[in-house]
């Protein structure tokens, strides 16, 4: 099959392995049917056609696309340039792409949404998730409980459903946690792809980050281990076993 292409947007080796082997688990993919591109570390190559690949995914980082350009670094800002300037294609001729975390800020930004930290930030956690209207005809929805917990941890949320998407799964806490643009674009607020071991690698290395109050790493952890989570991995699951393609 065409292998599916993703994009590492985290600047550190320890957060981006562990999230690569997560999507690759949960994704039940292996090494051969994708291609890594970690941004912070090498630029998107100019002949890249995605026509090649089944589709595209893109994992979670620590900046945020409603910072002001002298709040990023240089990493950051390269690496927010590079997929923005995929989204155009992506978007038109509606290829198959999962954004998890920082994507539904890329995907919300892009379509002219409000993406912000006014409203909806989420602690480290789990948050509970309910499946909308929309959403239970969806399929990568297919098999995911009507209410589920899902991993998560963001500054910024999208503040609103931009123009042309569907609302697929919302929370109390953020109202937009996964939506649909066309077709086949798809982005979450939550992270499909981790579980309580993942989320204890993040919590190491981003204890100083804004996240939470480092003293509470600890207690952080212990949640974690605690939490029920393994509906959100079926959403990978669908979306690898929907989209790929020969």
């Amino acid at each position: 099959m065409k292998p599916f292409l993703i994009l590492q947007l985290r600047p550190e080796t320890e957060a981006s392995d562990d999230e690569y082997q997560a999507f690759l688990t949960k994704g039940h993919l292996t090494p051969d049917q994708v291609r890594r591109i970690r941004l912070d570390c090498e630029e998107i190559p100019q002949d890249l056609d995605l026509e090649d690949y089944s589709g595209v995914i893109v994992g979670g980082g620590p900046g945020c696309v409603s910072d002001p350009a002298d709040k990023k670094s240089a990493i950051e800002a390269r690496i927010e340039t590079a997929v923005l300037a995929m989204m155009p294609q992506i978007c038109e001729q509606d290829i198959p792409f999962m954004g998890c975390c920082y994507g539904i800020g890329v995907l919300g930004t892009h379509l002219g949404g409000r993406v912000d930290k006014s409203r909806y930030f989420e602690e480290v956690g789990t948050s509970d998730c309910t499946v909308t209207q929309d959403g239970a005809g969806d399929a990568m929805l297919d098999g995911v409980p009507t209410t589920f917990g899902a991993f998560v941890g963001h500054k910024e949320a999208l503040q609103e459903l931009p123009l042309g998407c569907v609302h697929l799964v919302s929370s109390e806490t953020c109202p937009y946690q996964m939506i649909r643009f066309g077709r086949n674009v798809y982005a979450t607020q939550f992270h499909p792809e981790a579980d309580s071991e993942g989320f204890e690698v993040r919590i190491g290395v981003y204890k100083d980050r804004g996240y939470f109050a480092p003293k509470d790493a600890g207690r952080l952890v212990e949640m974690c281990r605690a939490a029920d989570v393994h509906a959100p991995e079926l959403i990978l699951r669908n979306f690898v076993k929907t989209y790929a393609c020969d």
